[in-house]
């Protein structure tokens, strides 16, 4: 009986910003299992309510409709919360062919992304007195595998940021997603700075396994496009190869529980990389086509130059705070695979 009342002590109310999405959703439900209470927060309660219906644990979990572009719209959301997890976020990979490419990336992606996590963090201050931390769900994408000059660093942390300026005169491909993420990461440190709060960046990369939304999330769909040979997905996997020297993968359980160790332990401060393995594109596709034979991933193989010594993508702060990662890479690629052939968005092969 001692032990039950030490551990209902322990129970805490957590708000969780986009919990519709993939690691959002999976990050609510992990949450519910561990006992806690949630407020969920989504631009559609009525529609999304499905989604949870079934869950263990249903009774303490209250969902909030909010929408990051609304002035305290998430003030009821966060009261009497412990803490708070920032996951919600756009997804703005391109941008349409204007003549004022610069103005049009500032008004309609930089700015709202920008005051949508001040908004947030905002309600935050509101309720000070309750919320305590703050976990912001970051990526891989606001870092670079590249020096100033361009050459290879052989091991990327969390201090591997690329200046702004370098974004907008590069312009790779992706940059209007690098450039919202960077600066809406550096509002936020500003804002919790400036008003003394706790906030802690989560730098997720590239999330695989099983999932819990409707539609298959877009970073499986990115991992799997060597398979499926989407046009738009797989030029984005070039990309961060480019970029980062090696494409670094977390399994969905993980990086929730990466989130949910980092809220509730007391050491834990500024950014951290969580990565349980990174490996180059085509080494990639090779243990994709393992998984999933098929003709048509030889078409892909050898784009996407990776032939330089891989890069290494560090989770050693997180892991030396004492963090394990449950999953292997090979785990992460037969979960997803099996998942994606469940939900037929991949087909069954006669190898599978």
């Amino acid at each position: 009986m001692e032990m039950e009342n030490r551990n209902e002590n322990k129970l805490k109310t957590y708000c969780v910003t986009g919990a519709t999405g993939y690691i959002g959703s999976w990050l609510v439900k992990s949450l519910l299992e561990r006992g806690h209470n949630v407020h969920a927060t989504l631009r559609n309660p009525e529609k999304s309510f499905p989604l949870f219906k079934s869950w263990e644990g249903r009774d303490r979990l209250s969902l909030f409709r909010a929408d990051l572009q609304e002035d305290g719209s998430f003030d009821e959301a966060v009261r009497g919360c412990h803490g708070l997890f920032h996951v919600a976020a756009s997804m703005e990979f391109g941008v349409p062919d204007v003549e004022n490419i610069d103005c049009y990336v500032k008004t309609k992606v930089i700015d709202p992304a920008i005051k949508g996590t001040l908004n947030v963090l905002k309600s935050c201050l509101r309720s000070k007195n309750t919320v305590k931390k703050i976990v912001f769900t970051s990526s891989i994408s606001t870092l670079t595998a590249k020096d100033s000059s361009g050459k290879w660093i052989p091991l990327v942390d969390e201090s591997c940021q690329p200046p702004v300026h370098q974004v907008l005169k590069n312009k790779a491909s992706g940059w209007v997603y690098v450039l919202s993420k960077l600066l809406a990461e550096e509002a936020a440190f500003k804002f919790a700075r400036e008003n003394e709060m706790d906030l802690i960046s989560v730098i997720t990369t590239t999330v695989g396994g099983p999932f819990l939304t409707p539609t298959v999330p877009a970073s499986i769909q990115v991992l799997l496009s060597p398979i499926t040979g989407d046009p738009g997905m797989f030029p984005i996997l070039g990309a961060v190869n480019s970029r980062m020297g090696s494409i670094a993968l977390v399994h969905i359980e993980d990086i929730c529980s990466a989130h949910i160790f980092l809220m509730e332990n007391s050491k834990s401060e500024g950014q951290y990389i969580c990565c349980t393995q990174s490996c180059v594109l085509s080494e990639l596709v090779k243990k994709l086509g393992k998984e999933y034979p098929c003709s048509s991933l030889q078409r892909f193989d050898g784009e996407g130059k990776d032939d330089q010594v891989p890069v290494e993508i560090s989770s050693k702060k997180i892991r030396d705070l004492g963090f394990d990662f449950k999953y292997t890479i090979e785990d992460i690629i037969s979960q997803t695979v099996r998942k994606c052939l469940d939900y037929t968005f991949l087909v069954p092969t006669t190898h599978s």
